[in-house]
């Protein structure tokens, strides 16, 4: 199974749902609270673009936030991207 990881803020409810979604397909993920980490948080923003979270990585592929994984998901595409 591929790698996944999950950037996100402790009071984060979008993180909370993906963190389902990924369970209820049995994914293991490796999940990196930026909450309170500035740099972290900027690290993140250049390498996506994006300055929300949550931010989801599956293997090399930067899937995006909740309603990313979500629509990918309802297309079919996560398993796929998972089991690569």
């Amino acid at each position: 199974m591929a790698k996944v990881v999950i950037y996100c803020t402790a009071t984060c409810p979008y993180c909370n749902m993906a963190k389902r979604l990924l369970d209820s397909k049995g994914a293991s993920y490796e999940s990196i609270d930026i909450g309170g980490d500035s740099k972290q948080w900027a690290d993140l923003e250049a390498k996506t673009g994006r300055n929300t979270v949550p931010q989801i990585f599956i293997g090399d592929h930067h899937v995006g936030g909740f309603d990313d994984l979500s629509a990918a998901d309802k297309r079919g595409e996560i398993d796929s991207l998972l089991n690569a």
